[in-house]
């Protein structure tokens, strides 16, 4: 990996470089990252795994997401919203997870606000940040992939407003690559179109 252009997978097929870092990412890559999610619980998981990577590596997130799971009820907003404080310590004390107060305490604060959303409304509000396909050409490498755009801006902006917790510009876009609302594959990266 020295220009940060696609290199080829264990396939023969070329891929995004980071993707082929670790059989975890290698999956990740191939099967999730870029598709579309829908569905306030689905994207209430994303947009809460993203919150906990923060400062972290994906793949740190990504070989816990299982336990993640486990101990949110699954990231259901409506359960999770029930959460007390005694869950709140048993996921301070869960190995299995990153035991970090803030980002427990966002997730927790964050289902709670969600709750009283409509449904299909977290799904629509962060949809409505997706920017047009047409013009954004596609990144021939990885220098070309932006960290933050106006869209991740106004989208970390709007979920501020409306009361959810520990997401920022940088925090945004990665939701919105993992949710398919940007394709940041490689123009040449055999999963671009997959």
């Amino acid at each position: 990996m020295t220009d940060g252009a696609t290199e080829p997978g264990p396939d023969g097929r070329p891929r995004c470089p980071w993707g082929l870092s670790t059989e975890d990412y290698l999956a990740y890559h191939d099967s999730e990252w870029g598709r579309p999610v829908h569905g306030d619980d689905a994207l209430f998981e994303r947009l809460s795994l993203e919150a906990f990577q923060s400062g972290l590596s994906w793949i740190t997130i990504l070989r816990r997401r299982e336990t993640f799971r486990s101990a949110f009820d699954s990231f259901r907003i409506a359960s999770v919203a029930e959460f007390t404080g005694t869950d709140r310590e048993r996921l301070l004390a869960d190995p299995g997870i990153i035991r970090n107060r803030a980002k427990v305490d966002a997730t927790m604060a964050n289902a709670r606000v969600l709750a009283d959303w409509s449904t299909g409304e977290l799904d629509g509000l962060i949809w409505s940040y997706a920017p047009d396909a047409a013009k954004r050409p596609a990144p021939r490498t990885t220098a070309d992939v932006p960290a933050v755009t106006d869209e991740s801006t106004a989208l970390a902006k709007a979920l501020k407003k409306r009361g959810i917790r520990f997401v920022g510009p940088t925090t945004a876009y990665a939701l919105m690559q993992a949710c398919g609302l940007v394709n940041d594959h490689l123009a040449d990266c055999a999963m671009r179109e997959a």
